[in-house]
């Protein structure tokens, strides 16, 4: 015959107290969240049953499927955070994040300098004008 562990959490402010019996034995700790609740469970049945892995009972409010449903929304929900702080308009603008430079590409795929310093040339920066478009006939 098997003889299960049981593994009971009780919910205290911001901590969680578990409480783990069985195999004539009984151990308790405290943890800051349910999921480090859950692994200190292990820890305390690894001390009642050295031998191997038993049958474990995880219990929330007597109840097991309340256990698996608060440790699962638990562990698939974000953590909270920080709201982002952005600043009163009219304050200065924050310093601007230094270009990146071109990659260097080897010798065998870079134009020649003449070619480069024409394309620049060529290529404005800003269009000047709107394109004008001919009415159809």
């Amino acid at each position: 015959m098997v003889e299960t562990i049981t593994a009971t959490y009780a919910h205290e402010n911001d901590d969680w107290t578990i409480t783990v019996s069985g195999r004539g034995g009984e151990r308790t700790a405290k943890a800051p969240g349910i999921i480090a609740a859950r692994d200190r469970a292990d820890q305390l049945v690894d001390e009642l049953a050295p031998d191997g892995r038993p049958t474990v009972v995880h219990l929330l409010n007597g109840s097991a499927l309340e256990f698996t449903s608060s440790y699962m929304a638990a562990r698939l929900t974000l953590p909270d955070i920080e709201p982002l702080e952005v600043p009163p308009s009219g304050s200065s603008k924050p310093a601007a994040a230094p270009a990146a430079a071109k990659p260097q590409l080897p010798p065998s795929k870079q134009l020649p300098k003449e070619v480069e310093d024409r394309k620049a040339e060529e290529t404005p920066a800003v269009p000047t004008s709107k394109p004008t478009v001919s009415p159809r006939a």
